[in-house]
């Protein structure tokens, strides 16, 4: 009980707990969402929606893994304009805001992990506050442009990051219309509107939403670290299965610029193996890896060279 109550009570959590009247306008989709999800529980199911839900999941998962973090905050490959903006719109029906915006909060991180100037550390705050809290914290509403001053020359980046809650909109209203359409035509399916959109869009969103937080809290808390990094991430392989390879945190923070999170062949990046096979086509090219001495080092062959 104690833990719990300091989860909800330390300093950073301040900010979340003392939100401008105001401000809860920014919060209500995230907030409804998730009310949405509940509400799902008690409308029926069936096959077709749970198979929506679940394809959605997947397909934002990968967005959110491959473009908005490994693409947008690391730069781990390269591709055209079109598939850019592409990756961009579908990790925006995510809902977790806009592409510089996660960049940049995303890059600060990195440059201040785990230490009192991290927006998000479950070491320096609550778990409570790494998890869900930061986004929550009007002072973590804006984008920090000056960290993603290389995206900025991308009117179509800038625009989507503005109107972050379009694209979200748009594949909610497409659920709901989708579910409306095979109530009409394909009624044996047993679905209708609204059944499509809490299982199609709120719940698969909220599966998103948290499987992507718990990098940020339980990653930095629970697992192995492979490699000495000065912060406390770690590699979690029941997190790497949820997120399509984000749970190799570890090592991800020993070369966050890899495109490739599983370093080595038995740890499954299913991300990397999506973006190989974009690559074999041309969708997308010069995937960062991971350098051989980095790999040896992980196997314990060399020390980390001091000051790396």
């Amino acid at each position: 009980m104690k833990y719990l109550l300091d989860c909800l009570n330390t300093d950073a959590n301040k900010g979340w707990l003392a939100l401008r009247p105001w401000s809860h306008l920014r919060l209500l989709p995230f907030v409804l969402i998730h009310v949405g999800a509940i509400a799902a529980f008690f409308v029926g199911v069936s096959a077709i929606a749970i198979a929506v839900a679940i394809g959605l999941y997947f397909l934002r998962m990968f967005a959110i893994t491959a473009f908005y973090h490994r693409y947008f905050s690391h730069r781990g490959f390269k591709t055209s304009r079109l598939v850019q903006f592409l990756g961009a719109l579908l990790g925006n029906t995510a809902a977790q805001r806009g592409p510089l915006w996660w960049a940049a909060h995303h890059r600060e991180h990195h440059r201040h992990s785990d230490t009192e100037d991290d927006t998000h550390s479950p070491i320096t705050g609550s778990l409570w506050h790494s998890h869900v809290g930061w986004i929550a914290d009007p002072a973590n509403y804006h984008t920090q442009h000056r960290w993603v001053q290389d995206w900025q020359r991308y009117p179509e980046l800038v625009w989507l990051n503005r109107f972050d809650s379009l694209a979200p909109l748009l594949l909610a209203i497409a659920c709901f219309a989708t579910g409306v359409a095979l109530e009409a035509w394909l009624p044996h399916w047993g679905t209708n509107g609204l059944q499509m959109f809490l299982w199609g869009f709120c719940l698969s969103t909220v599966a998103v939403y948290h499987a992507t937080f718990a990098i940020n809290s339980l990653a930095h808390r629970w697992g192995k670290r492979r490699f000495s990094t000065s912060d406390h991430s770690r590699n979690n392989a029941l997190l790497a299965l949820l997120t399509l390879g984000e749970g190799w945190h570890n090592n991800h923070h020993r070369h966050a610029s890899s495109a490739r999170q599983g370093f080595y062949w038995w740890e499954i990046d299913c991300s990397w193996l999506v973006l190989r096979a974009m690559a074999a086509v041309g969708l997308v090219w010069d995937l960062k890896g991971v350098p051989q001495r980095i790999l040896d080092e992980g196997r314990g062959l060399v020390a980390k060279a001091e000051g790396e």
